[in-house]
């Protein structure tokens, strides 16, 4: 079904996952908000590139992989709606935190992110056990 190799990277990525998902946590109680904000959406964009490792894919650009993965994982209904907004909230406010001038990002907003992210790679992990 998978290649070995196939299943090395996937796993592979989705430690990396939990590895940023860790630092997302972490900076967030130091409230270094957007450090958290960086790390829990890289959480996010590493279980999807783990999807992808399994499908054969992967993408330069950060476009290509929210754009792949609502392609093929949320308009065939593997994975619901919620998904694909959480993925783009966080994309978002990434961004915008990373290279906006005088950006500010709240509390709330981070934790939510957080918190979204840890929902986001508990999805993608459940159903890579079912895969791999």
């Amino acid at each position: 079904m998978y290649s070995d190799e196939q299943i090395a990277l996937c796993r592979y990525r989705l430690e990396k996952s939990a590895e940023f998902l860790a630092d997302a946590e972490k900076t967030l109680t130091f409230e270094m908000y957007d450090t958290a904000a960086n790390r829990s959406y890289y959480a996010i964009f590493h279980a999807v590139r783990a999807l992808f490792a399994l499908d054969g894919k992967d993408f330069k650009k950060h476009s290509g992989v929210i754009a792949f993965f609502q392609m093929d994982y949320i308009k065939t209904g593997v994975f619901e709606k919620r998904m694909s907004d959480i993925i783009k909230s966080a994309f978002s406010l990434r961004t915008d935190s990373d290279y906006e001038d005088f950006f500010m990002i709240s509390h709330d907003e981070v934790k939510r992110q957080v918190a979204e992210a840890a929902e986001f790679y508990e999805n993608i992990s459940e159903y890579l056990k079912t895969k791999i």
